[in-house]
């Protein structure tokens, strides 16, 4: 099982495939299975080497119960990390929300290292995440079921493999990376290599993402008809010809 290290934190990560490098970052809630369970791997690992990490915090990566231990320029490290122990100077990124926040970070803080950014359900402006850590509260505090009871009463019925994850979620650490984000729109101008960005119309981000696209000189912005935010990774039929069409457009 392979690991990146940084900072004494164990970030995990798998390889798949062959071809141009393209690092895959998942979501909050979620860990690098979600882009086997979705299809993902199998539709791009035949033309891309995929890099698939296990965000800190999350899957089977170190959890520390420390909040300086989340802040952007640690995760950043932590993606430069994975390219690194697998030996890759430059690759494309793909993340959806909370991987599209780092996506962001990367761009501004690390711009060399990135051939290409695809950035889904996601803006870069300054953002609240208390909603998120009042979730986690409810998990931290009330244990796995509760915050299945919320999911599944607020959001939808949750797939046997994401009960499982939520099963074995370290909620406080969690909680803790539910960090408030800072704007990084500054860097949007900044950012020299061909960017997707794309959210579901009916996504409470939508308007902002679309914004972030026209700030984006080499960008494009691509709508998915109505899909809300937390149904838009699962559309595997809408997302992955937008993705994929993009990639080969972008040399990526």
């Amino acid at each position: 099982m392979p690991y990146a290290t940084n900072g004494g934190v164990r970030i995990h990560y798998e390889v798949e495939g062959a071809g141009p490098a393209l690092l895959l970052h998942h979501w909050t809630f979620a860990s690098l299975d979600v882009w086997h369970e979705l299809g993902y791997v199998d539709a791009l690992a035949p033309d891309h080497r995929l890099l698939l990490m296990d965000s800190r915090g999350h899957g089977k990566s170190d959890a520390p119960h420390d909040a300086l231990a989340y802040g952007p320029e640690p995760r950043v490290r932590d993606v430069l990390a994975v390219l690194d122990a697998a030996r890759v100077d430059r690759a494309a990124f793909l993340g959806f929300s909370m991987g599209g926040w780092i996506g962001f970070e990367c761009a501004r803080r690390a711009p060399d290292r990135f051939r290409a950014f695809v950035i889904g359900g996601q803006h870069p402006y300054a953002q609240s995440m208390e909603g998120a850590r009042e979730w986690l509260r409810v998990g931290a505090e009330e244990g796995p079921q509760a915050f299945i009871d919320l999911w599944e009463r607020e959001v939808g019925p949750l797939r046997p493999a994401e009960r499982e994850r939520v099963a074995a979620y370290d909620f406080l650490a969690m909680r803790l990376a539910a960090q408030d984000r800072e704007s990084v729109e500054s860097a949007l101008p900044g950012i020299r290599v061909p960017c997707l960005v794309f959210a579901g119309t009916r996504d409470e981000v939508h308007d902002r993402a679309r914004r972030a696209a026209q700030e984006i000189p080499d960008a494009r912005f691509a709508s998915l008809p109505g899909l809300r935010h937390g149904e838009t990774m699962a559309r595997l039929d809408l997302v992955l010809p937008v993705v994929q069409g993009f990639l080969r457009e972008a040399g990526a």
